[in-house]
């Protein structure tokens, strides 16, 4: 009698059954040779992997408001990121900053939601407005809206229905041109930090990134790829893509956030390894329902080893607060004092 065929009938079980394979470049190593050897090999892939960078541009920036606030000012920034791109901005500028006394600057990442307004506290919601906190402690706080956010939106009438999530009409769309929008989101955040190194009341020596959820994506990203940051806040980010791509939601797939091909060499926490040795904190809520707890503990693990190997295991932190899928405001702002000003 002839074998069974298989059924994989479903997207569902075709990805069940991928997750049963070990990436090929998941950190395995002990050591600090093994570590910069992986790091080389994982780095180079994930590069591959994200694609094209689009040709640079001059940024042509323009200052569009400058408004006295409570221990600091706010400027709203427009600058040109690439050819077909502007990046629209806040940056928090504290009392005292100067040329004669410049000051670390703080890239903050918003999530999910309404964009940068809520980093700065134009609106309230889960990331507590912790630019404007940085700011009153001393940091130049740069809070710019990732493609698809806030001013940088899309009509309803270009994404055709209301109920589509923006981040992935756009993720479709600039694939057509062989973009992905991870990458063009990290761009965008890395010509923020050449305008951090710009501005004269910044020290460029000392700058440092903090984002909660999707804010967590990029500042994960960002960090990895971009050596100028110092220090990094992953807020409520770390976790696995086997729960991301379980039957508990789906939480972590959307156009924003996605990696072409990083479960063929890795997972999120060996992007986050890439870090290394600068430090980090993580930031857990006990009651996150978007990414729980146990699962991110479990990334948070082999974070922990690859820190260790990289002989760095006293840089990496773990903030585990009682919250949700939030910002601990005070426990990640000590941490970015504590190794930036």
């Amino acid at each position: 009698m002839a074998a069974r065929v298989k059924r994989f009938l479903s997207a569902e079980s075709g990805v069940a059954e991928l997750l049963k394979v070990t990436p090929e470049l998941r950190f395995t190593g002990q050591t600090r040779d093994e570590y910069k050897r992986w790091r080389r090999f994982f780095l180079s892939r994930l590069s591959r992997n994200l694609g094209p960078t689009p040709p640079r541009v001059p940024p042509k920036l323009e200052v569009l408001e400058r408004c006295a606030m409570d221990g600091y000012t706010r400027e709203k920034v427009i600058f040109n990121s690439d050819p077909f791109s502007s990046v629209v901005a806040y940056v928090l500028i504290p009392e005292g900053a100067s040329r004669r006394d410049p000051r670390p600057a703080v890239l903050c990442a918003h999530g999910h939601g309404v964009g940068k307004d809520g980093t700065v506290g134009i609106v309230a919601d889960y990331q507590k407005q912790f630019a404007v906190e940085l700011a009153r402690q001393g940091f130049v706080a740069m809070a710019p809206d990732w493609r698809t956010f806030g001013e940088r939106a899309d009509r309803d009438e270009w994404v055709r229905r209301p109920g589509r999530d923006g981040c992935n009409v756009a993720y479709l769309a600039f694939g057509y041109f062989g973009y992905q929008l991870l990458r063009l989101n990290i761009c965008d955040a890395q010509r923020c930090l050449d305008h951090l190194q710009s501005r004269p009341e910044v020290d460029g020596r000392r700058l440092g990134g903090m984002g909660c959820s999707f804010g967590g994506t990029m500042t994960t990203c960002v960090s990895a790829l971009d050596r100028r940051i110092k220090a990094a806040v992953v807020v409520c980010y770390i976790s696995t893509l086997a729960d991301a791509l379980s039957d508990r939601g789906n939480v972590n797939v959307c156009g924003s956030q996605f990696m072409a091909g990083l479960r063929t060499i890795g997972d999120i926490a060996d992007v986050a390894g890439l870090i290394a040795p600068r430090p980090c904190m993580v930031q857990i809520g006990r009651r996150d329902e978007c990414f729980i707890e146990k699962d991110a503990l479990a990334a948070f693990d082999h974070l922990r080893k690859i820190y260790r190997a990289a002989e760095a295991g006293d840089r990496l932190v773990l903030d585990r607060f009682e919250g949700g899928h939030e910002v601990d405001l005070s426990g990640g702002v000590e941490f970015l004092k504590q190794h930036l000003l």
